[in-house]
């Protein structure tokens, strides 16, 4: 049997390591950006100097003979459904199961002068090599779009010092995610860094030089901003305009049962482009990011190997960095409090560090963690949110999710306070209460000899 998975990013690779662990299939991965897999979330590390593209390559390029899985560099230009074929840019290709693994692309809502030299995204390694080409005597950047693609790149162009103006239709950064406090804390960083933030501010159009190049952004505030380069990071959709017109059944993204397969037999989509027709409790029908796109290729080599398992993804979790503070977070956490939940809320003085614990109001039971410039340790947070932990346990025992390293200050003892400033009670960290008692311990001690 021919398998072949069109991408070659974090899903597909998934799925075709995890067919060649569990069957002697024949397995063909074809995409047209790279020769070989790479961490997409590291294109920013290879424009900042602190990684070759090389580096980013998790796998060495021997790894796919050895595992008789099949590269092949080419552009798939559109799929034969009936006769199981695809047309190729270099020739056609025959499969007997296929996996859609095509990925994102970025955004684009019709501005005038979108199409420009000198105006894209940041997906693609593609896009990276154009950041390159027009950042040699660039002379100033504008970014449209306030989320977290929009945010590594500015830190890019900021890294060569390159001026940027970050237009934000939002009132406040990424405020359809993070709560307020949350988004002030990386407005304020944003402009700290250096960055011509501009909130609730859109694109109007790009306006051309002589050479059909991007030489100025025109804002809905009749702002003109001479620049080089315009970044359109104003999100993602799935990348299946190459499939809207076939029997495939697609919406915004390929329709996908719980088996991930599609309602043409023997084709499946994973990863971004695919689109659940019944989401899970409390989940989007489609979640462009690493960990959802990685355990999808690996449910769908499950099932397409006589192993059917409907996909369940875990605890909801995601991490970024704005410039230098990390974000994480774990659970059920939205911009604005879910009805029914309570919050905990402690801010670190400097204004970039930050813990939030929410809980269920009724239950007592965790909802999630939002934290900021504080690293939690994945299992611990994720055990607490699935067993619904009681908020009293959890935060007694708050130090054991600290994940920074050793001699970093720790605030568990400050979220604790803010709790029993909240509702009266007198919780005391377990860690602490252990050692009260051994200082009164040894007060005894000393008290007695």
């Amino acid at each position: 049997m021919h398998i072949v998975i069109i991408g070659n990013g974090i899903s597909g690779i998934t799925a075709a390591r995890f067919l060649r662990k569990r069957s002697e299939h024949q397995i063909t991965v074809i995409s047209a950006e790279t020769d070989h897999f790479f961490s997409r979330t590291a294109l920013m590390y290879i424009y900042m100097g602190h990684m070759r593209y090389q580096d980013t390559k998790p796998y060495e390029d021997h790894f796919w003979e050895k595992n008789r899985i099949t590269l092949k560099k080419a552009y798939v230009k559109s799929v034969d459904f009936n006769n199981k074929s695809l047309q190729l840019d270099n020739g056609t290709l025959a499969y007997d199961k296929l996996i859609l693994a095509v990925g994102s692309s970025p955004n684009k809502f019709g501005w005038p002068g979108q199409d420009l030299k000198g105006v894209g995204g940041l997906y693609s390694y593609q896009d990276l090599e154009r950041m390159e080409h027009y950042s040699k005597d660039l002379k100033h950047a504008v970014i449209v779009g306030g989320g977290l693609i929009g945010i590594e790149m500015a830190e890019m162009f900021h890294s060569r010092h390159i001026p940027v103006t970050f237009l934000v239709r939002e009132a406040s950064y990424w405020d359809a995610v993070l709560p307020p406090e949350e988004s002030q804390m990386i407005n304020r960083h944003i402009l700290e860094n250096g960055i011509d933030l501009r909130l609730s501010t859109e694109l109007k159009e790009i306006l051309p030089n002589e050479n059909g190049e991007a030489r100025a952004a025109v804002t809905n505030k009749g702002e003109t901003v001479d620049c080089q380069f315009v970044g359109l990071t104003a999100g993602v959709h799935p990348n299946i305009g190459f499939l809207k017109d076939t029997a495939l059944e697609v919406q915004k993204g390929i329709i996908v049962n719980e088996y991930l397969e599609t309602n043409i037999k023997d084709v499946y989509a994973i990863g971004d482009c695919a689109q659940a027709s019944k989401p899970a409790p409390g989940r989007r029908p489609i979640e462009a990011i690493w960990y959802t796109g990685r355990m999808m290729g690996e449910t769908v080599a499950h099932n397409i190997t006589n192993n059917k398992v409907a996909y369940k993804p875990e605890t909801w979790f995601n991490s970024a960095k704005f410039f230098d503070i990390e974000y994480q977070v774990y659970g059920n956490m939205r911009a604005t409090l879910i009805e029914g939940h309570e919050t905990i809320y402690w801010e670190h003085p400097d204004g970039k560090k930050s813990i939030r614990v929410n809980y269920n109001k009724a239950t007592g039971a965790i909802e999630g963690f939002n934290l900021m410039g504080v690293r939690y340790r994945h299992e611990v947070c994720k055990k607490w949110v699935e067993t619904q932990t009681p908020i009293e346990e959890v935060l007694a025992n708050l130090g054991l999710a600290n994940f920074d390293p050793e001699f970093f200050e720790q605030y568990e003892e400050f979220v604790v306070e803010a709790y029993n400033k909240q509702t009266g009670k007198q919780l005391v960290l377990t860690q602490k209460r252990a050692l009260n008692a051994v200082s009164k311990f040894l007060s005894k001690l000393v008290k007695t000899n």
